[in-house]
């Protein structure tokens, strides 16, 4: 019986050597036989309590041979029969003549696209981008921009404070970059930090609890107000034409003085007059101003050496206008019916 046993596993293991699959049929045969829950080797696993003890461990390992070997070679003919050789009249026939299926494209989203221009224009005239972090400080944020304790704009309606730390905030200007960037280098400085805010408003079509800036900073020896004017100028004929004309109209920001609101010739109706610019020819953009002295103070910059300007601007109202968007809730909420109108712009 022994004998027999170890003989007929031998002839199982030849078997298997030696078979090779034509079909799907002949392969599900084989797995029926030598690896199926009924195989012909799972019976000459109970002959092994007839097996001398001295032979025991070599019968074992015989069987344990052959079962491994059914089932490596199971797996290797079904992954050549399905990925490797097709059998005959199965093969998958391609019609080379067919449209391909359409790719559907990405597109960038109108911020994106609106800031990348800005970014673009003002670094053909030297700027370079700041980035920072918008979980920010007290003092970066406020302190440092000439912002005191009692100005309306620290109040909790007003301002993001983080409930476990009351010292910090998110960020609620990129001005925050401004003072960093002072405090760690050395003038000349000439930066653009664009960047998401936050600022605790009622969310409507005008106004979001969110949204991005771009602000400028421009230190150095010599910087006046013409220098400002007149950067401005150009980047306001980049962004919407050769034809813009600017004005600056007085204004207060804590951190400028002077201080002033710019507005650009209405680029809609060129000045003459639609609900764009609510029929003023003008449109307000961004606010502007020499750098306070007492802020390069703050910041470690000897204002009797050194003079500056900054600006800054909400990129969401300026997508708004460039693409005659008139709520800004679509600007934030992901819709790809209006993100698609942008696949062609860059």
């Amino acid at each position: 019986m022994t004998s027999s046993a170890f003989d007929r596993l031998e002839a199982l293991r030849d078997e298997i050597l030696s078979w090779s699959p034509t079909d799907a049929e002949s392969l599900e045969a084989f797995r029926s036989q030598f690896i199926g829950s009924r195989n012909v080797i799972k019976p000459l696993m109970g002959e092994i309590r007839e097996v001398p003890d001295e032979r025991k461990k070599a019968f074992g390992q015989l069987i344990n041979e052959v079962k491994e070997l059914a089932t490596v070679r199971y797996e290797e003919a079904k992954n050549q029969t399905h990925t490797g050789r097709p059998e005959a009249g199965n093969t998958l026939q391609l019609d080379l003549t067919a449209p391909g299926e359409p790719i559907e494209m990405g597109s960038r989203h109108p911020v994106s696209i609106t800031m990348n221009r800005i970014v673009r224009i003002f670094g053909r005239m030297g700027f370079t981008v700041a980035e920072e972090r918008e979980i920010e400080d007290d003092w970066h944020n406020f302190s440092a921009m000439n912002t005191p304790e009692d100005h309306p704009a620290r109040d909790m309606q007003d301002t993001y404070y983080l409930r476990d730390y009351p010292e910090l905030l998110l960020r609620t200007h990129t001005s925050s970059v401004q003072a960093r960037t002072m405090m760690a280098h050395k003038p000349p400085i000439r930066i653009i930090a664009p960047g998401r805010v936050y600022r605790n408003e009622t969310i409507s079509a005008r106004s979001h609890c969110q949204f991005h800036q771009v602000e400028g900073l421009y230190i150095d020896r010599g910087v006046s107000f013409a220098d400002l004017k007149q950067t401005l100028l150009h980047f306001s004929r980049e962004m919407y034409g050769a034809s813009t004309q600017i004005r600056l109209r007085p204004s207060y920001f804590p951190f400028t003085e002077p201080s002033a609101e710019m507005d650009v010739s209405c680029f809609i109706c060129n000045g003459k007059g639609c609900h764009v610019c609510k029929h003023t020819g003008w449109v307000e953009i961004m606010g502007c101003g020499m750098v306070d002295p007492q802020v390069l103070i703050n910041c470690g910059i000897e204002p009797e050496e050194f003079t500056g300007f900054a600006f800054g601007m909400g990129i969401e109202r300026q997508a708004m206008m460039l693409y005659g968007i008139t709520d800004i809730r679509w600007l934030f909420e992901n819709d790809l019916r209006f993100l698609r109108q942008f696949a062609a712009a860059r």
